[in-house]
């Protein structure tokens, strides 16, 4: 049987057919930032804007062979990256594809999906929630006789994610320091970690995942992967309530102090900098590994790679990522302000806003009483501290006030 690496060489060989070795790249900017020699492993500029794809073909190859022109039938669920990979696949080996993504799926992927794909594949919308889109597929699979596709879980799937980790050592001619990767279902991580254990023993790995999905920190700690009671979906490309079983037991060898779990507003203040300082567009998942290096302890002077996985970011999204940028940095706040109904209360409090907050929100809520009203309003700064000054002006003025910023409800209904 052929050894792990051998295999991972003849997959990365006959990747050549789709695409060439993505870049890895020093990054002068985050170098400067953290002291450190950090290198970017782009998989945002794969055909499909993931790593995802890599997976998909090699296990398509292991089941129609290397030659395009099949008629093998393959089948997955996703919402996102997976879908793209395997539809990308299934037209470069002329292979049948159906791809179940819930009914929810944003219309852009919808139509990636699609362009990628083409007449090769079928796209089935079923399903508001994800679990009900994979329940879907693989009962269809296994009517259809047709093989399903895991985003994560399977031997192939990891293999060809370990792709990977052999460019990054062949385009660096030597061995990292630190390889800092995220992690989502654990197929990317079980893959390149399982590759540098034989061919770069001495690395070392932080592994970086949304702090709203942390499966794999929550496997190391029981000992078994075990499923999140929720997850917060924001970082979908990672957002996963169950480690993937086969991944684990390649990663259970890691402790949990490895895995750092990053903020889903953070994230957003990452997502900003790469896209305003460098001209990186990254998805949420795509800026974990970047994000989570203000976290790591003794790096200045090291070689760190991080994998950029993703960057299949939908520019609708712009303007909640920047709000969400803003409230975590302390550069945005809600209030609801009880306003005396009375001629001059509004100038009154106009008054005591400082030089740089604006108004960015001003909305009339409901009469709370005769004497007064309630009125939710939104203010943006230049530093944290002026919403500080700002609250204690308030308080001197005997403005009665509640900051709703971080409210998850009170945001939600009314922000």
């Amino acid at each position: 049987m052929e050894n792990f690496v051998a295999s991972v060489s003849r997959a990365e060989a006959a990747l050549r057919d789709l695409f060439e070795p993505t870049p890895l790249q020093r990054n002068d900017h985050l170098s400067a930032k953290y002291g450190a020699d950090i290198w970017l492993k782009r998989e945002d500029l794969t055909p499909v804007r993931s790593y995802k794809l890599r997976g998909a073909f090699n296990a398509m190859r292991k089941l129609v062979g290397d030659a395009p022109g099949s008629n093998a039938h393959f089948v997955c669920a996703s919402a996102g990256n997976h879908a793209q990979g395997v539809a990308y696949a299934c037209r470069h080996f002329g292979a049948r594809g159906t791809i179940f993504m819930p009914v929810t799926t944003p219309q852009q992927k919808i139509d990636k999906t699609r362009t990628f794909g083409g007449e090769a594949i079928e796209i089935v919308l079923t399903g508001d929630y994800f679990d009900q889109t994979l329940a879907a597929a693989q009962a269809f699979s296994a009517d259809q006789g047709a093989q399903f596709l895991s985003p994560f879980d399977a031997p192939d799937i990891i293999e060809g994610q370990a792709t990977v980790g052999q460019e990054m050592l062949a385009q660096m001619g030597r061995a990292p320091d630190l390889v800092v990767l995220p992690v989502g279902g654990g197929g990317l991580a079980a893959g390149v970690t399982r590759y540098f254990a034989e061919e770069a023993p001495e690395t070392r790995f932080a592994f970086a995942e949304p702090l709203g999905g942390a499966s794999l920190q929550a496997a190391l700690q029981s000992g078994a992967p075990v499923a999140l009671p929720a997850v917060d979906s924001f970082v979908d490309g990672a957002a996963v309530a169950r480690i993937g079983a086969l991944p684990f037991e390649v990663l259970r060898r890691f402790r949990p102090a490895d895995v750092h779990l990053a903020p889903e507003d953070r994230i957003c203040i990452t997502m900003l900098e790469m896209l305003n300082t460098e001209g990186v567009v990254l998805e949420p998942a795509g800026a974990l590994a970047l994000d989570v290096l203000r976290d790591l302890d003794q790096i200045e002077g090291k070689t760190v790679i991080c994998v950029c996985s993703g960057g299949n970011f939908d520019f609708e999204r712009l303007p909640e990522v920047r709000e969400r940028a803003q409230r975590f940095a302390g550069l945005k706040k809600y209030f609801v302000l009880r306003m005396p109904q009375r001629p001059g209360a509004l100038r009154d409090f106009l008054q005591l806003l400082g030089p740089h907050d604006d108004i960015a929100r001003f909305e009339y809520l409901k009469k709370s009483a005769r004497n007064f009203g309630s009125v939710l309003i939104g203010i943006e700064t230049t530093a944290p501290e002026n919403l500080t000054t700002l609250k204690q002006r308030l308080d001197q003025a005997g403005f009665a006030y509640r900051d709703i910023t971080v409210d998850e409800i009170l945001s939600e209904l009314l922000v």
